[in-house]
């Protein structure tokens, strides 16, 4: 199919280099964006963020286009570091949140990666899906909304009630209403009976199952580019098989623990990839509502169906680099591509906006 890993530009995409050593050799289109020799981006990450993120092919990368990461430290103030013409972050805490914010407001120059009271929207599953079911996207190739859901905060014995009186049908997906990027709030449970309904522990976000041909599609944004690739999911559950299952399955994070669906023998009505026009829409809308740059989404098509698309959740910059998921990071020489382009791409709109 040729569609293993696809890279979805909106507009004039380059062809990537798939020589690691050209790769990291290559002169950068962009001229150096700000006030140095260099673009300086500021990071503030986990030490787990860092080693899975700042490898050094792609620190390489960027040092060649005119790019130049520099850590932060959490512990002294914004203000009395830098210069800094990026500030790319992924911390939580109300203490940094305050500290970014006020760098914010007297440093406005300065690109944020991304607003913290933006990201602090996902960290909610009811509002992290909420825009996308205000957008009602619809057009010639297909139609996007989220799984019917409800919200539940406590006292679980009322679930059973809550949901038959919602209308939800059976099984239901559990899922912690707190995203936090936390190994739990990745956590979710399959429920196949009204009365294993009370065995779940709120605050939790409940959806209806969607057959999905036991597929997701993992959609990354990185500015203007997506990127989209297959992973196996829950398989579907028929009629007959919930009728006989009763009880609450636990799983942990689905799309991280299983393989990459891109390489298998599915049913091409299961492995075509959604739309690229609906997808750019999508996550140009996306960006727009959120106002954020670096965020990936987890979308299934319902079975049958070639056109029905639901999106079942949205992670700000993910613990892994997005394409980490499938291989090692030293055959994915595009990444580094795409991100340290993204960057020269914001210090270049800096640039043109100080010269007006």
């Amino acid at each position: 199919m040729g569609l293993q890993g696809q890279i979805l530009p909106y507009k004039n995409g380059e062809k990537e280099d798939a020589d690691d050593e050209r790769a990291g050799k290559e002169i950068s289109p962009f001229p150096p964006p700000l006030h140095s020799k260099f673009a300086v981006v500021g990071y503030a990450l986990t030490s787990k963020k860092i080693k899975s993120f700042l490898k050094p092919k792609l620190e390489g990368l960027a040092r060649n286009k005119g790019i130049l990461f520099v850590a932060i430290d959490q512990n002294r103030p914004l203000s009395d570091q830098g210069p800094f013409d990026i500030v790319l972050h992924k911390l939580t805490g109300k203490e940094w949140r305050q500290n970014l914010e006020d760098y914010r407001q007297t440093h406005p120059e300065v690109t944020v990666l991304d607003p913290p009271d933006a990201i602090q929207h996902l960290h909610n599953r009811q509002s992290m899906l909420q825009c996308v079911a205000d957008m009602n996207l619809s057009n010639s190739y297909g139609k996007v909304g989220i799984p019917k859901q409800l919200v539940i905060k406590k006292d679980a014995s009322s679930i059973p009630g809550v949901v038959a009186k919602a209308g939800l049908m059976l099984p239901i997906v559990a899922k912690p209403l707190v995203a936090d990027g936390s190994a739990k709030s990745h956590e979710l449970s399959l429920a196949y009976d009204q009365q294993s309904l009370q065995k779940l522990e709120p605050p939790l976000v409940l959806q209806e199952f969607v057959n999905h041909g036991g597929v997701m599609f993992k959609v990354y944004i990185v500015g203007e580019t997506i990127k989209v690739v297959r992973r196996f999911s829950l398989p579907d559950v028929c009629k007959r098989e919930l009728s006989n299952i009763a009880g609450v399955f636990r799983f942990p994070r689905v799309s991280c623990a299983a393989a990459s669906a891109d390489n298998a023998d599915l049913d091409p009505g299961v492995a075509e990839l959604p739309p690229r026009p609906l997808l750019e829409k999508l996550a140009r809308e996306l960006c727009r509502r959120l106002g954020l740059r670096l965020f990936n989404l987890d979308i299934i098509r319902e079975h049958g169906t070639r056109d029905r698309f639901y999106v079942i959740d949205i992670n700000y910059f993910p613990g892994k680099s997005p394409f980490s998921f499938i291989f090692s990071y030293g055959k994915m020489p595009e990444y580094a591509h795409i991100f340290t382009d993204f960057l020269l791409s914001l210090g270049q709109n800096q640039y043109k906006k100080k010269s007006t």
